[in-house]
């Protein structure tokens, strides 16, 4: 496993913030929501709140999809950081000519892991039909398009890899985390790993044991193909840049 160097903070393993761009999303629709209400006369706002159009309905769970997936995205890089503190980690990265983003990337000895957090409520669970192929179920509905999702994530990844003269694994992964509520269960097996195209179905802390295994990535390796990310893959939110070529972060560990 690596050992970061002793001058090496958090802050320098740990780039982006998690959940930023879904925070922000659901930042602009409660500001649009209230900038609709203030335009309305007390009467109508006092209506709106006592009964809701359809609209309005939709807009306020919109919101709350976005706000929750935010939360999300937050616990998942708080406990990885947590548990594997020697993993440098990406959070947040845009896809290029896309409107979908990269929750996580986690560089460990054992290759690069892109990481799609999800939320949901429910039992989660892949079925193999006679003829076909496989699909993957959450709480008897059909989200196999999360898959398809992922396959376009992990190519960009190693399409930006494969740019900097790197051949390393690369593992795409969706990352369950438990929905809001008391006693909330992720709804995952817990003696087994469920699979669906090559792709693993972990819960976080099971993902976290994966992290930190061995493997052939050294730290230095590590944190170069962290940096090599961060200058192919933009932040998803305007509030992180990556590092600037010839910078102390762009060279990997100081003193390396």
């Amino acid at each position: 496993m690596p050992m970061r160097p002793a001058a090496m903070t958090d802050e320098d393993l740990h780039l982006g913030i998690a959940g930023d761009s879904a925070s922000r999303k659901a930042d602009r629709l409660r500001e649009e929501r209230e900038r609709r209400n203030s335009e309305r006369s007390r009467l109508g706002r006092t209506w709106t709140g006592l009964f809701p159009s359809a609209d309005e309905r939709n807009r306020i769970a919109d919101e709350r999809h976005w706000r929750v997936g935010a939360g999300g995205e937050q616990t998942l890089a708080a406990l990885l950081a947590k548990r594997c503190p020697d993993v440098p980690m990406l959070h947040d990265l845009a896809v290029p000519r896309s409107r979908a983003n990269i929750d996580h990337i986690a560089v460990a000895p054992s290759g690069v892991y892109v990481i799609d957090c999800k939320r949901y409520k429910g039992k989660i669970e892949v079925t193999a039909p006679l003829f076909g192929k496989p699909k993957l179920k959450i709480a008897g509905r059909d989200r196999t398009k999360l898959i398809n999702g992922l396959d376009k994530q992990v190519a960009q990844v190693k399409a930006a890899l494969a740019d900097n003269g790197e051949d390393v694994p690369v593992h795409g992964c969706l990352c369950f985390v438990a929905p809001e509520g008391f006693l909330a269960d992720v709804g995952l097996p817990v003696l087994r790993t469920l699979k669906i195209n090559g792709y693993s179905l972990y819960y976080a802390k099971r993902l976290a044991k994966r992290l930190n295994q061995r493997g052939p990535i050294t730290a230095d390796h590590a944190q170069m193909l962290r940096t090599a990310l961060a200058q192919r893959l933009p932040p998803a939110s305007p509030t992180a840049e990556p590092p600037e070529p010839g910078s102390q972060e762009q060279q990997g560990y100081p003193g390396s």
